[in-house]
Protein backbone atom coordinates (compact mmCIF):
# COMPACT_ATOMS: atom_id res chain seq x y z
CA UNK A 1 0.00 0.00 0.00
CA UNK A 2 1.26 3.54 -1.06
CA UNK A 3 2.60 5.56 2.02
CA UNK A 4 1.67 9.25 2.53
CA UNK A 5 4.16 11.70 1.91
CA UNK A 6 5.70 13.51 5.06
CA UNK A 7 5.62 17.46 4.59
CA UNK A 8 8.38 18.80 2.33
CA UNK A 9 11.80 19.61 4.40
CA UNK A 10 15.22 19.76 3.16
CA UNK A 11 17.44 17.01 2.65
CA UNK A 12 18.40 15.51 6.19
CA UNK A 13 21.74 15.42 7.31
CA UNK A 14 24.15 12.31 6.34
CA UNK A 15 22.54 9.39 8.19
CA UNK A 16 20.33 10.63 10.20
CA UNK A 17 17.42 8.78 9.00
CA UNK A 18 16.93 5.47 8.22
CA UNK A 19 15.63 4.83 4.53
CA UNK A 20 11.73 3.81 4.62
CA UNK A 21 10.63 1.05 3.12
CA UNK A 22 8.36 1.25 0.11
CA UNK A 23 5.78 -1.11 -0.58
CA UNK A 24 5.96 -3.85 -3.02
CA UNK A 25 2.97 -2.02 -4.64
CA UNK A 26 4.99 0.96 -5.30
CA UNK A 27 8.19 -0.62 -6.46
CA UNK A 28 6.16 -2.56 -9.03
CA UNK A 29 4.22 0.57 -10.18
CA UNK A 30 7.42 2.79 -10.50
CA UNK A 31 9.17 -0.03 -12.49
CA UNK A 32 6.41 -0.82 -15.06
CA UNK A 33 4.79 2.28 -15.33
CA UNK A 34 8.02 4.24 -15.21
CA UNK A 35 9.64 1.46 -17.88
CA UNK A 36 7.32 1.59 -20.54
CA UNK A 37 6.93 5.41 -20.15
CA UNK A 38 10.74 5.60 -20.89
CA UNK A 39 10.21 2.65 -23.67
CA UNK A 40 7.74 5.52 -25.24
CA UNK A 41 10.02 8.13 -24.94
CA UNK A 42 13.13 6.16 -25.95
CA UNK A 43 11.16 5.71 -29.57
CA UNK A 44 10.27 9.59 -29.50
CA UNK A 45 13.51 10.41 -29.16
CA UNK A 46 15.93 8.46 -30.66
CA UNK A 47 14.06 5.93 -32.73
CA UNK A 48 11.86 8.85 -34.29
CA UNK A 49 14.62 10.88 -35.45
CA UNK A 50 15.96 7.53 -37.48
CA UNK A 51 12.88 6.70 -38.95
CA UNK A 52 12.51 10.62 -40.29
CA UNK A 53 16.43 10.11 -41.51
CA UNK A 54 16.04 6.89 -43.27
CA UNK A 55 12.35 7.23 -44.93
CA UNK A 56 11.38 11.07 -45.11
CA UNK A 57 14.92 13.24 -45.24
CA UNK A 58 18.29 13.88 -43.54
CA UNK A 59 18.24 17.33 -42.79
CA UNK A 60 19.41 17.88 -39.04
CA UNK A 61 17.36 20.80 -39.15
CA UNK A 62 13.82 18.94 -39.73
CA UNK A 63 15.08 16.65 -36.87
CA UNK A 64 16.25 19.61 -34.64
CA UNK A 65 12.76 21.57 -35.60
CA UNK A 66 10.68 18.26 -34.71
CA UNK A 67 12.62 17.53 -31.36
CA UNK A 68 12.12 21.60 -30.77
CA UNK A 69 8.60 21.34 -31.58
CA UNK A 70 7.40 18.35 -29.49
CA UNK A 71 9.83 19.66 -26.51
CA UNK A 72 7.14 22.46 -26.57
CA UNK A 73 3.78 20.25 -26.79
CA UNK A 74 5.53 18.07 -24.00
CA UNK A 75 6.48 21.31 -21.80
CA UNK A 76 2.87 22.39 -22.57
CA UNK A 77 0.99 19.07 -21.38
CA UNK A 78 2.93 19.20 -17.96
CA UNK A 79 2.50 23.11 -17.19
CA UNK A 80 -1.59 22.51 -17.92
CA UNK A 81 -1.91 18.76 -16.37
CA UNK A 82 0.39 19.14 -13.30
CA UNK A 83 -1.24 21.81 -11.79
CA UNK A 84 -4.76 20.55 -12.38
CA UNK A 85 -4.17 16.74 -11.35
CA UNK A 86 -3.29 19.22 -8.00
CA UNK A 87 -6.29 20.74 -8.03
CA UNK A 88 -8.47 17.06 -8.90
CA UNK A 89 -6.43 15.05 -6.96
CA UNK A 90 -7.00 12.39 -8.97
CA UNK A 91 -3.50 11.58 -10.42
CA UNK A 92 -4.47 7.82 -11.33
CA UNK A 93 -6.96 8.76 -14.09
CA UNK A 94 -4.36 11.25 -15.76
CA UNK A 95 -2.27 8.04 -15.97
CA UNK A 96 -4.75 5.72 -16.81
CA UNK A 97 -6.14 7.62 -19.45
CA UNK A 98 -2.85 9.46 -20.87
CA UNK A 99 -1.31 5.80 -21.10
CA UNK A 100 -4.04 4.46 -23.46
CA UNK A 101 -4.00 7.54 -25.74
CA UNK A 102 -0.47 7.06 -26.10
CA UNK A 103 -0.14 4.15 -27.48
CA UNK A 104 -3.33 4.81 -29.78
CA UNK A 105 -0.80 7.72 -30.90
CA UNK A 106 2.17 5.93 -31.04
CA UNK A 107 0.69 3.50 -33.44
CA UNK A 108 -0.65 6.21 -36.41
CA UNK A 109 3.46 6.99 -36.99
CA UNK A 110 3.24 3.15 -39.13
CA UNK A 111 1.07 4.81 -41.46
CA UNK A 112 3.11 8.19 -42.71
CA UNK A 113 5.00 7.14 -45.63
CA UNK A 114 6.44 9.73 -48.62
CA UNK A 115 3.93 7.78 -51.21
CA UNK A 116 1.45 8.06 -48.67
CA UNK A 117 1.03 11.72 -48.62
CA UNK A 118 2.14 12.07 -52.20
CA UNK A 119 -1.63 10.32 -53.19
CA UNK A 120 -3.40 12.40 -50.56
CA UNK A 121 -1.64 15.72 -51.44
CA UNK A 122 -0.14 16.08 -54.40
CA UNK A 123 0.39 19.87 -54.45
CA UNK A 124 2.57 19.90 -52.09
CA UNK A 125 6.16 18.18 -52.24
CA UNK A 126 5.62 15.14 -50.73
CA UNK A 127 9.33 15.33 -48.26
CA UNK A 128 7.57 18.13 -46.79
CA UNK A 129 4.07 17.18 -46.59
CA UNK A 130 5.52 14.01 -44.55
CA UNK A 131 7.65 16.41 -42.41
CA UNK A 132 4.80 18.27 -41.53
CA UNK A 133 2.87 15.17 -40.36
CA UNK A 134 5.33 13.23 -38.34
CA UNK A 135 5.99 16.71 -36.83
CA UNK A 136 2.24 17.53 -35.89
CA UNK A 137 1.74 13.91 -34.74
CA UNK A 138 5.36 14.11 -32.65
CA UNK A 139 3.42 17.25 -31.14
CA UNK A 140 0.08 15.30 -30.49
CA UNK A 141 2.29 12.28 -28.65
CA UNK A 142 4.36 14.56 -26.62
CA UNK A 143 1.41 16.26 -25.29
CA UNK A 144 -0.22 12.95 -24.09
CA UNK A 145 3.01 11.48 -22.93
CA UNK A 146 4.01 14.24 -20.78
CA UNK A 147 0.30 14.33 -19.35
CA UNK A 148 0.99 10.98 -18.25
CA UNK A 149 4.45 10.31 -17.41
CA UNK A 150 5.85 13.56 -16.82
CA UNK A 151 2.95 15.56 -15.06
CA UNK A 152 0.96 12.49 -13.38
CA UNK A 153 3.08 9.78 -12.73
CA UNK A 154 6.56 11.73 -11.72
CA UNK A 155 3.60 13.73 -9.61
CA UNK A 156 2.09 10.76 -7.83
CA UNK A 157 5.88 9.02 -7.59
CA UNK A 158 6.63 12.57 -5.29
CA UNK A 159 3.58 11.50 -3.52
CA UNK A 160 4.53 8.42 -2.65
CA UNK A 161 8.10 8.92 -1.68
CA UNK A 162 9.85 11.13 0.99
CA UNK A 163 13.05 12.65 1.33
CA UNK A 164 15.13 9.68 3.31
CA UNK A 165 14.46 7.16 -0.17
CA UNK A 166 14.26 9.65 -3.30
CA UNK A 167 17.82 9.05 -4.09
CA UNK A 168 17.17 5.59 -4.33
CA UNK A 169 13.89 5.89 -6.22
CA UNK A 170 15.71 9.14 -8.44
CA UNK A 171 18.34 6.33 -9.09
CA UNK A 172 15.48 3.63 -10.77
CA UNK A 173 14.20 6.02 -12.20
CA UNK A 174 16.95 7.44 -13.75
CA UNK A 175 18.24 3.90 -15.18
CA UNK A 176 15.05 3.63 -16.61
CA UNK A 177 15.30 5.25 -19.74
CA UNK A 178 18.80 3.51 -20.13
CA UNK A 179 16.83 -0.40 -19.35
CA UNK A 180 14.51 0.93 -22.10
CA UNK A 181 16.90 1.63 -25.03
CA UNK A 182 18.46 -1.70 -23.98
CA UNK A 183 15.02 -3.58 -24.61
CA UNK A 184 14.12 -1.80 -27.62
CA UNK A 185 17.67 -1.70 -29.48
CA UNK A 186 17.26 -5.91 -28.43
CA UNK A 187 13.51 -6.70 -28.98
CA UNK A 188 12.63 -3.95 -31.84
CA UNK A 189 15.90 -2.85 -33.35
CA UNK A 190 15.59 -5.63 -36.20
CA UNK A 191 12.20 -4.06 -37.42
CA UNK A 192 13.86 -0.92 -38.11
CA UNK A 193 16.63 -2.37 -39.76
CA UNK A 194 14.17 -4.51 -41.98
CA UNK A 195 12.64 -0.85 -42.85
CA UNK A 196 9.23 -2.31 -40.88
CA UNK A 197 8.26 0.83 -38.92
CA UNK A 198 4.75 -0.18 -39.42
CA UNK A 199 5.34 -3.49 -36.94
CA UNK A 200 7.64 -1.69 -35.20
CA UNK A 201 5.37 1.33 -34.03
CA UNK A 202 2.23 -0.85 -33.55
CA UNK A 203 4.32 -2.96 -31.39
CA UNK A 204 5.35 -0.06 -29.25
CA UNK A 205 2.17 1.02 -29.08
CA UNK A 206 0.27 -2.01 -27.76
CA UNK A 207 2.61 -1.86 -25.44
CA UNK A 208 1.58 1.58 -23.73
CA UNK A 209 -2.32 1.08 -24.35
CA UNK A 210 -1.34 -2.26 -22.12
CA UNK A 211 0.61 -0.20 -19.64
CA UNK A 212 -2.06 1.58 -19.04
CA UNK A 213 -4.87 -1.21 -18.05
CA UNK A 214 -1.84 -2.03 -15.68
CA UNK A 215 -1.72 1.26 -14.03
CA UNK A 216 -5.19 0.90 -13.41
CA UNK A 217 -4.38 -1.91 -10.86
CA UNK A 218 -1.18 -0.78 -9.40
CA UNK A 219 -1.77 2.59 -9.21
CA UNK A 220 -3.25 4.53 -6.04
CA UNK A 221 -3.88 7.91 -4.92
CA UNK A 222 -2.63 8.67 -1.62
CA UNK A 223 -5.48 9.53 0.68
CA UNK A 224 -5.52 12.73 2.58
CA UNK A 225 -2.47 14.30 0.05
CA UNK A 226 -2.75 18.42 0.24
CA UNK A 227 -5.05 19.58 -2.46
CA UNK A 228 -4.60 22.79 -4.18
CA UNK A 229 -7.17 25.38 -3.98
CA UNK A 230 -5.94 28.13 -6.19
CA UNK A 231 -7.67 28.98 -9.70
CA UNK A 232 -5.92 26.34 -12.65
CA UNK A 233 -5.14 29.34 -13.88
CA UNK A 234 -3.34 30.40 -10.80
CA UNK A 235 -1.81 27.36 -10.35
CA UNK A 236 -0.52 26.97 -13.69
CA UNK A 237 1.43 30.66 -13.10
CA UNK A 238 2.32 30.27 -9.30
CA UNK A 239 5.60 28.98 -10.17
CA UNK A 240 6.91 31.52 -12.57
CA UNK A 241 6.31 34.06 -10.25
CA UNK A 242 9.23 36.09 -8.84
CA UNK A 243 7.73 35.47 -5.23
CA UNK A 244 7.92 31.86 -5.74
CA UNK A 245 11.50 32.28 -7.25
CA UNK A 246 11.68 33.66 -4.16
CA UNK A 247 10.61 32.28 -1.52
CA UNK A 248 12.02 28.46 -2.80
CA UNK A 249 15.28 29.31 -4.50
CA UNK A 250 16.82 26.11 -3.48
CA UNK A 251 14.11 24.71 -5.99
CA UNK A 252 14.81 26.89 -8.96
CA UNK A 253 18.24 26.23 -8.67
CA UNK A 254 17.93 23.13 -8.43
CA UNK A 255 15.73 22.94 -11.77
CA UNK A 256 18.51 25.25 -13.27
CA UNK A 257 21.22 22.49 -12.55
CA UNK A 258 18.97 20.54 -14.29
CA UNK A 259 18.70 22.17 -17.31
CA UNK A 260 21.93 22.82 -18.08
CA UNK A 261 22.22 19.13 -17.65
CA UNK A 262 19.53 18.60 -20.03
CA UNK A 263 20.83 20.87 -22.78
CA UNK A 264 23.86 19.29 -22.51
CA UNK A 265 22.82 15.66 -22.97
CA UNK A 266 20.31 17.24 -26.08
CA UNK A 267 22.90 18.51 -27.95
CA UNK A 268 24.16 14.99 -28.80
CA UNK A 269 21.90 12.26 -28.17
CA UNK A 270 19.66 13.09 -30.94
CA UNK A 271 22.10 12.08 -33.18
CA UNK A 272 23.65 9.15 -31.23
CA UNK A 273 22.60 6.37 -33.16
CA UNK A 274 23.36 7.92 -36.59
CA UNK A 275 26.50 9.24 -35.06
CA UNK A 276 27.52 5.29 -34.26
CA UNK A 277 26.23 3.80 -37.54
CA UNK A 278 27.61 6.06 -40.12
CA UNK A 279 30.59 8.09 -38.99
CA UNK A 280 32.19 5.12 -36.68
CA UNK A 281 30.75 2.62 -38.87
CA UNK A 282 30.04 0.45 -35.98
CA UNK A 283 28.19 -2.73 -37.55
CA UNK A 284 27.31 -4.03 -33.85
CA UNK A 285 26.01 -1.16 -32.21
CA UNK A 286 23.30 -2.66 -31.26
CA UNK A 287 26.13 -4.53 -28.98
CA UNK A 288 27.56 -1.30 -27.91
CA UNK A 289 24.41 0.34 -26.61
CA UNK A 290 23.44 -2.62 -24.96
CA UNK A 291 26.96 -3.28 -23.18
CA UNK A 292 26.98 0.39 -22.18
CA UNK A 293 23.30 0.89 -21.39
CA UNK A 294 23.51 -2.57 -18.90
CA UNK A 295 26.46 -0.96 -17.10
CA UNK A 296 25.07 2.08 -16.77
CA UNK A 297 22.06 0.97 -14.71
CA UNK A 298 23.36 -0.91 -12.47
CA UNK A 299 25.71 1.94 -11.54
CA UNK A 300 22.79 4.17 -11.55
CA UNK A 301 20.70 1.74 -9.15
CA UNK A 302 23.79 1.02 -6.72
CA UNK A 303 24.46 5.03 -7.21
CA UNK A 304 21.36 5.83 -5.88
CA UNK A 305 21.80 4.34 -2.47
CA UNK A 306 25.52 6.10 -2.19
CA UNK A 307 23.21 9.71 -2.88
CA UNK A 308 21.10 9.09 -0.23
CA UNK A 309 23.66 8.11 2.24
CA UNK A 310 26.11 11.03 1.07
CA UNK A 311 23.42 13.67 0.16
CA UNK A 312 22.11 14.61 -3.20
CA UNK A 313 23.99 18.00 -3.34
CA UNK A 314 27.15 16.49 -2.13
CA UNK A 315 27.03 13.86 -5.09
CA UNK A 316 26.09 16.48 -7.83
CA UNK A 317 29.16 17.77 -8.92
CA UNK A 318 31.48 14.57 -8.45
CA UNK A 319 28.76 13.35 -11.21
CA UNK A 320 28.82 15.66 -13.27
CA UNK A 321 32.58 15.16 -13.23
CA UNK A 322 32.09 11.83 -14.25
CA UNK A 323 29.72 12.93 -16.79
CA UNK A 324 32.09 15.51 -18.40
CA UNK A 325 34.89 12.84 -18.36
CA UNK A 326 32.69 10.64 -20.32
CA UNK A 327 31.78 13.26 -22.92
CA UNK A 328 36.11 13.37 -23.32
CA UNK A 329 36.28 10.40 -23.82
CA UNK A 330 33.65 10.20 -26.81
CA UNK A 331 35.57 12.84 -28.57
CA UNK A 332 38.75 10.17 -29.45
CA UNK A 333 36.83 6.81 -28.58
CA UNK A 334 37.56 4.58 -32.05
CA UNK A 335 36.08 0.70 -32.10
CA UNK A 336 34.23 -1.16 -30.19
CA UNK A 337 35.83 -1.47 -27.26
CA UNK A 338 36.84 2.36 -26.56
CA UNK A 339 33.11 3.48 -27.46
CA UNK A 340 31.77 0.97 -25.55
CA UNK A 341 34.21 2.09 -22.19
CA UNK A 342 33.64 5.55 -22.97
CA UNK A 343 29.86 5.20 -23.64
CA UNK A 344 29.84 3.39 -20.00
CA UNK A 345 31.97 6.84 -18.28
CA UNK A 346 28.88 9.04 -20.16
CA UNK A 347 25.78 7.42 -19.75
CA UNK A 348 27.03 6.29 -16.07
CA UNK A 349 27.74 9.96 -15.37
CA UNK A 350 24.49 11.39 -16.84
CA UNK A 351 22.35 9.01 -15.10
CA UNK A 352 23.69 9.77 -11.48
CA UNK A 353 24.01 13.52 -12.05
CA UNK A 354 20.17 13.15 -12.97
CA UNK A 355 19.18 11.55 -10.21
CA UNK A 356 20.67 13.53 -7.61
CA UNK A 357 19.46 16.52 -9.02
CA UNK A 358 16.10 15.08 -9.19
CA UNK A 359 16.06 13.92 -6.56
CA UNK A 360 17.13 17.24 -4.60
CA UNK A 361 14.06 18.51 -6.79
CA UNK A 362 11.33 16.21 -5.07
CA UNK A 363 12.55 17.05 -1.90
CA UNK A 364 12.37 21.31 -2.71
CA UNK A 365 9.02 20.40 -4.39
CA UNK A 366 5.61 22.45 -2.10
CA UNK A 367 3.61 19.28 -0.79
CA UNK A 368 0.28 20.82 -2.14
CA UNK A 369 1.95 21.59 -5.58
CA UNK A 370 3.70 18.48 -6.71
CA UNK A 371 2.06 18.75 -10.08
CA UNK A 372 3.26 22.12 -10.50
CA UNK A 373 6.54 21.68 -9.70
CA UNK A 374 6.41 18.73 -12.82
CA UNK A 375 5.65 22.01 -15.12
CA UNK A 376 8.97 23.49 -13.99
CA UNK A 377 10.46 20.18 -14.24
CA UNK A 378 9.62 20.15 -18.03
CA UNK A 379 10.87 23.31 -19.04
CA UNK A 380 14.27 22.84 -17.30
CA UNK A 381 14.68 19.24 -18.77
CA UNK A 382 12.69 19.17 -21.56
CA UNK A 383 11.84 22.66 -23.44
CA UNK A 384 14.90 23.95 -22.70
CA UNK A 385 17.33 21.89 -23.46
CA UNK A 386 15.19 20.46 -26.65
CA UNK A 387 15.05 23.51 -27.82
CA UNK A 388 18.26 24.74 -27.39
CA UNK A 389 20.30 21.27 -27.76
CA UNK A 390 19.87 19.62 -31.00
CA UNK A 391 20.55 22.88 -32.77
CA UNK A 392 23.75 23.80 -30.94
CA UNK A 393 24.11 19.72 -32.41
CA UNK A 394 22.97 20.60 -35.56
CA UNK A 395 25.34 23.69 -35.84
CA UNK A 396 27.98 21.31 -35.31
CA UNK A 397 27.18 18.57 -37.90
CA UNK A 398 27.16 21.60 -41.05
CA UNK A 399 30.17 22.67 -39.52
CA UNK A 400 31.85 19.73 -39.85
CA UNK A 401 30.45 19.43 -43.29
CA UNK A 402 31.30 15.77 -43.54
CA UNK A 403 28.68 13.40 -45.94
CA UNK A 404 29.06 9.85 -46.78
CA UNK A 405 27.30 8.12 -49.90
CA UNK A 406 24.08 5.92 -49.62
CA UNK A 407 22.49 4.93 -53.03
CA UNK A 408 24.59 7.30 -54.72
CA UNK A 409 23.43 9.92 -52.51
CA UNK A 410 25.37 12.90 -50.25
CA UNK A 411 24.18 12.71 -46.58
CA UNK A 412 25.37 14.62 -43.63
CA UNK A 413 26.97 12.66 -41.02
CA UNK A 414 27.57 13.53 -37.50
CA UNK A 415 31.00 14.14 -35.62
CA UNK A 416 32.44 14.18 -32.54
CA UNK A 417 32.10 17.85 -32.83
CA UNK A 418 28.58 16.64 -31.00
CA UNK A 419 30.31 15.91 -28.00
CA UNK A 420 32.96 18.60 -28.18
CA UNK A 421 29.94 21.19 -27.69
CA UNK A 422 27.63 18.88 -24.99
CA UNK A 423 31.15 18.52 -22.87
CA UNK A 424 31.37 22.67 -23.43
CA UNK A 425 27.59 23.07 -22.14
CA UNK A 426 27.88 20.38 -19.41
CA UNK A 427 30.63 23.01 -17.54
CA UNK A 428 27.56 25.01 -16.90
CA UNK A 429 25.95 23.36 -14.31
CA UNK A 430 28.42 24.25 -11.51
CA UNK A 431 27.09 27.67 -11.28
CA UNK A 432 23.94 26.50 -9.86
CA UNK A 433 25.42 23.67 -7.48
CA UNK A 434 27.60 26.13 -6.24
CA UNK A 435 24.58 28.78 -5.72
CA UNK A 436 22.60 25.55 -4.23
CA UNK A 437 25.32 24.98 -1.79
CA UNK A 438 25.25 28.85 -0.33
CA UNK A 439 21.67 28.86 0.06
CA UNK A 440 21.22 25.16 1.57
CA UNK A 441 20.87 24.72 5.27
Amino acid sequence: MALPNPPTHPEPATGELAPTALGTRVWLAVIIIGLVGQIAWTVENLYLNVFVYDTITDDPNAIALMVALSAIAATTAAILIGPLSDRVGKRRLFIVSGYVLWGLTTMLFGFITIDALAALIPVVSAVTAATAAVVLLDCVMSFLGASANDAAFNAWVTDVTSPDNRGRVEAVLAMLPLLSMLLVFGGLDGLTKNGDWQMFFIVVGALMVTSGLVALVLIRDVPNEPVQRDSLWRSIVHGLRRESIKDNPRLYWALTALAALGVSTQVFLPYLLIYLQRYLRIEAYALVLGVVLTGAAVISVLGGRVIDRVGKLNAMLPAAAIYLSGLILMIFARGLLPVILAGLVTMSGMMLTTAAVGAAIRDYSPPDRVGMVQGLRMIGYVLIPMVIGPFIGAAMIRGADEYYEEFGLLKQVPTPGIFVAAAVVSLLIVIPVRALRRTHG
